[in-house]
């Protein structure tokens, strides 16, 4: 009798200690299969479709989920390109998994693993070909013909696939240490040449500035000699001597003895 209490017990204590309730979080497939300790088949059970919970079963069941939302997948390349030169970068991938397709997923491309498993190698393989067949300096000139032509390979690598390629970029290049230093003193040499080539310019401008104002200055003084007459001096001469006879307050004596009849002036204060 103790022995057949005791098997019950244990009996007991191990269906309720292998029971389980399989769950699925939002955004995520699971593939519900049985792990079986003393009875069962074991192998699929069931799929879920986040949030979602596959019940509480006497059997040991477990889940692997599979997150089905677009993802972003970074690799980073440091590729020799056709001018032998080093060049660093990375290129980005979103990849989803299709709907309803969890059970292929995990049996036939390794579940959650799939991106390491089938993906990751192949995808770098595209990027090196399509980089390597370039100069470096085009690389930079070239990113997105060199992310869509990646992008053709891979669509087409995924067609019968559970997998879809949304879209891919090239990131930021990085070239050697020397090739940036040397494009640096370039555009610094460019720069400096645009400087001179502006202050040349300035002075150009400056010089017929003062072109014209010389002209101006020839002109002017053409115009006033040939206006500058004697019967023109002998009348502005006789007008300043009204103006300055009319005033109240002088010391100046006029006399009238100059050549062409322009009076000679004599200041009384420095006699």
């Amino acid at each position: 009798m103790r022995k057949l209490i005791l098997i019950t017990v244990l009996c007991s204590l191990y269906l309720l200690t292998g029971c389980s309730n399989p769950s699925t979080p939002a955004g995520y497939e699971g593939y519900v299969k049985e792990s079986p300790r003393i009875w069962g088949k074991g192998g699929f059970q069931g799929k879920l479709k986040g949030p979602e919970n596959f019940g509480v079963s006497l059997w040991r069941n477990e889940v692997e989920n599979v997150d089905f939302r677009p993802q972003t997948y970074g690799e980073t390349f440091n590729i020799l390109a056709k001018d032998e030169l080093n060049i660093s970068f990375r290129f980005q991938t979103i990849i989803k998994v299709k709907q309803n397709s969890i059970k292929s997923v995990v049996e036939e491309y390794a579940g959650s693993k799939f991106y390491i498993r089938y993906i990751k190698e192949p995808l770098r393989a595209m990027v090196r070909k399509n980089v390597q067949a370039l100069e470096s300096r085009e690389v930079k000139e070239k990113r997105a013909e060199i992310a869509d032509a990646v992008m053709l390979e891979l669509v087409a690598y995924l067609a019968d696939t559970p997998f879809i390629a949304i879209s891919g970029v090239v990131g930021n290049i990085d070239y050697p240490k020397i090739v940036t230093e040397a494009v640096e003193k370039k555009l610094a040499a460019k720069q400096l040449l645009d400087e001179k080539e502006t202050q040349r310019e300035i002075a150009i401008k400056d010089a017929e500035i003062r072109i014209e104002e010389a002209r101006g200055i020839a002109e002017a003084q053409k115009i006033i000699n040939s206006t500058l007459t004697k019967n023109y001096l002998q009348h502005e001469a006789i007008n300043a001597q009204l103006k300055m006879a009319s005033s109240p307050n002088h010391t100046t004596v006029y006399i009238p003895s100059g050549a062409n009849g322009i009076p000679l002036v004599n200041n009384l204060k420095n006699n």
